[in-house]
């Protein structure tokens, strides 16, 4: 099935042939009807991680456009987040709501695309399953209509460090022809914003970009964030994806899907009801691609290590350990291609987990912080 450009964000594809996709039958550990779908959760081993950890207690921020708190497969992992752009007055002004302060959807699908895939509400007989099931999803809107500015996603970083998140995802970025995305203002004050949250223990996660290019880009070639490159069904490198190359090689790979015809090789998660593509089959459920998907299945994987009780090295060690070379599942082999590897939530959350440390007040440093959160694109590449 063909698709057209529809999203500045994330190079998901919506159709243009029509023709309805047939599912199967739900997945044999889940009743989510899309299961089935999901090969970007078998590819990251993320089932068969539940046993030890869901992600129950633990926080993932998504800072982008917002998500749809009405959407019944994400409504109960939702916390309330916070709106930064489009505020008129005293910012930040809203709940992370995906409409904004003006109460439209100016074309932003991409963060509740992004949400279902990190923390979905699974086995309830709807939809998708998330990475991390059991996980909250903090909202906190920084773009609207494929733009922003660096002083709104560095405000929205800092807020959710400061809100409780455990991880903050990422699936943004700022030069030209990346993520599709127009940015203003000045670039310094996101990567202090990333170490403003690595020192409150928090892991930034950040998409590579999507213009194939041999370096990840700002804000994923940060030193304090993790870069994440794009994987397909076959676990070869998407043709759009970044390679995930950094000075400090912080970066591993996962499955944001092919990005050429066809729905099933691309990534099926959430959206705004309503705003799904009619020749995909699904009203409020869209298949799109993008370093924009790698990405929070990387966020999911942390915040199944988070609430271990990990602290934000061990988590990061984890996720850099274990991921595996594709096709050789070979480890500890770093890849101008695909980094680290695909990242392995069964092999990561068998990692032993250090301790965590004691502050002066008796308090601990290091994941799981649950309820503390606030209250939470060349088609549409992400």
């Amino acid at each position: 099935m063909r698709r057209t450009l529809r999203s500045a964000l994330a190079l998901a594809l919506p159709l243009t042939l029509a023709g309805a996709l047939q599912h199967g039958t739900a997945h044999a550990a889940t009743s989510d009807p899309l299961r089935d779908l999901q090969w970007g959760l078998d590819q990251v081993r993320a089932e068969q991680a539940w046993p030890t950890s869901t992600g129950a207690g633990a926080v993932v921020a998504v800072v982008d456009t917002g998500v749809d708190f009405t959407h019944p497969d994400l409504r109960a992992n939702l916390l309330q987040g916070a709106t930064f752009t489009g505020c008129k007055g005293q910012s930040p002004c809203g709940n992370g709501d995906f409409r904004g302060p003006d109460g439209e959807n100016n074309a932003d699908e991409h963060g509740t695309h992004v949400a279902g895939i990190v923390a979905a509400v699974t086995d309830n007989g709807l939809g998708v399953a998330g990475t991390a099931p059991d996980a909250k999803i903090l909202p906190v809107k920084v773009l609207e209509d494929g733009s922003g500015s660096f002083e709104e996603i560095a405000a929205g970083i800092r807020w959710s460090a400061d809100k409780g998140a455990d991880v903050i995802n990422l699936s943004l970025g700022g030069l030209a022809g990346t993520q599709a995305l127009t940015l203003t203002g000045l670039e310094s004050s996101v990567p202090e914003a990333i170490a403003y949250a690595n020192s409150r223990g928090v892991s930034v996660i950040a998409a590579a970009g999507n213009s194939a290019t041999p370096l990840c880009n700002t804000p994923a070639f940060e030193p304090g964030a993790v870069c994440v490159a794009s994987t397909d069904r076959n676990e070869t490198k998407s043709w759009f994806s970044e390679l995930p190359n950094k000075t400090d090689l912080k970066a591993v790979s996962a499955p944001g899907g092919a990005g050429t015809l066809f729905c099933e090789d691309d990534i099926v998660s959430t959206v705004p009801l309503g705003t799904g593509s009619e020749a995909c089959g699904e009203s409020d459920y869209d298949f799109y691609a993008g370093t924009s998907m790698a990405t929070p299945h990387v966020a999911g994987v942390a915040a199944l290590l988070f609430a271990q009780g990990r602290t934000l090295a061990d988590v990061e060690a984890a996720l850099l350990d274990t991921a595996r070379q594709p096709l050789t599942d070979v480890t500890g082999v770093y890849s101008p291609v695909f980094g680290w590897g695909i990242v392995d939530a069964a092999a990561a959350v068998a990692t032993p987990v250090t301790a965590t440390p004691t502050s002066t007040d008796g308090s601990t440093k290091g994941g799981g912080k649950g309820g503390q959160g606030g209250g939470k694109g060349g088609k549409s590449r992400g």
